[in-house]
This record gives structure tokens, sequence and C-alpha cells, in this order.
């Protein structure tokens, strides 16, 4: 029976949101966690919080993932943990609104940097070891926005289309490795992203219901995978 303790849950962005109730709900299970975000002290806070409620280990990294020295600083902080990367969550990202034809100059670029390059090079950073120990799970938090375009859209839905692209890619790569991989697009989900915005917190998605689905989706047999998780609000899109 494997111990738990010593399979590494990796997750990008794990401070707020989603990845933070990902990290709260395999950390309820006893994973070890590796996570990082920009902020030291939401990485410190998040660190002492998880340990103290769930007695699990988690390993904090200060690393921007839309620079790529900075993800194989991290990818390299994660392997000297010696741990064993059962999962990966790439869920770092950033959504500015706005239109194609009249955003600022650049926010395509930075879109793309921190929504789909992250990924990219998060993902082949682990996906050796993934490969040599034939076990492993990625999760490409993705949206309902890399299915449909929308209003005030723009750069974030390329970008979002972009790593659905990828992660369909992946699944048939990693396949005969015995790599799962799932794309999750959730919608409007209650986040940081969303702060401000004059509608009741019941119009969104719990990021917790997010976590759930996620884990139930990783706890299934080897002899099944999850490609496409799609959560909406209840309601319907906003």
């Amino acid at each position: 029976m494997e111990n738990k303790k010593d399979q590494l849950v990796v997750v990008t962005g794990g401070t707020k949101g989603i990845g933070k109730a990902i990290i709260e709900r395999f950390s309820a299970d006893g994973y070890s966690i590796a996570t990082c975000a920009r902020n030291e002290d939401d990485l410190a806070d998040l660190k002492s919080g998880i340990e103290s409620q769930f007695k699990n280990r988690v390993h904090v990294y200060q690393a921007d993932v839309s620079k790529k020295e900075e993800i194989q600083s991290f990818v390299e902080f994660v392997n000297l943990i010696a741990k064993q990367v059962r999962v990966l969550v790439n869920n770092a990202g950033k959504f500015i609104p706005g239109e194609i034809h009249n955003e600022e100059d650049g926010i395509l670029e930075s879109q793309i940097e921190t929504n789909l390059y992250s990924a990219y090079r998060m993902s082949r950073g682990f996906i050796p070891q993934m490969i040599e120990k034939r076990n492993g799970h990625i999760f490409n938090i993705a949206s309902v926005a890399s299915l449909m375009a929308y209003p005030n859209g723009g750069s974030y839905s390329i970008s979002k289309f972009a790593m659905y692209g990828m992660s369909k890619t992946l699944r048939e790569e990693l396949k005969p490795h015995n790599i799962r991989v799932t794309s999750v697009m959730p919608g409007a989900t209650f986040t940081a992203s969303w702060e401000g915005i004059d509608l009741p917190q019941e119009r969104f998605i719990k990021p917790e219901d997010v976590a759930e689905m996620v884990y139930a989706t990783f706890i299934l047999s080897e002899r099944s995978v999850v490609e496409d998780l799609v959560i909406r609000p209840q309601l319907g899109d906003l």
C-alpha cells in the first residue's frame, strides 16, 4: 500500500482560489504538497495553515510562472524533495478582460506566458519522472472560455483555447505511459479574479466544488480517465 506522504501533489498558483482548494482537498487525504506563487507572505500563510490543519508537509517556493527561468528553479526545488510527483495541477493563470482589436499591446504575450507556456514548461519538467514511474496524473485548469468565445474574452480566450489544445495533445502522447491527463474547464468560480463584481456569491461556483471534482477524478481506477471536466454555475455562465 502506498504511503501518501511520499507522494507529491504539485500545484501552481496554490495560495488562492481553486489552487488552494485543491491543496486542501489532497492534504485532507494525507498527500504531501509542493506549490509556488509570487507572494512570499501568502506562501508562508498557506504553509502554516495547511500543515497545522492537516498535519501533512507543504513545500513552498516563490516563483513567477510566466518566467521560464523561475519555472526551471521551481522544478529543481521539487526534484530535490525526493518524492514521487503523483499529481501535477497546472493552475496558475490570470484573466485580463478586453477585445482583441483594442486591448493594450503586449496583453496577448502576457496571457500566453502565464496561462499556456507555464503549463507547457511545468509539464515538461515533471513528465520524465512520471514516464519512468509509469504513474502520474496531470490536471490542466483551463476554462469554459476554452470551449466557446465570449464578449470581452480577448487574449484570455486565445490562451485558454491553446491550453486546452495542449492538454488534449498531452493526453494522446502520455496514454501509452499510463499517465492520465485531464482538462478542467470551470465556469465563473468565486476567486480573486471576480473581486469587486456586484453579484452574489451564490451565482458562482465554489472553488471547493472544483477541488472535489478534481479529487474524484484522481481516485478513479487506473483503467479509467476523465478527459474533460466541465463545471458551470447552476444558473449558467456569466
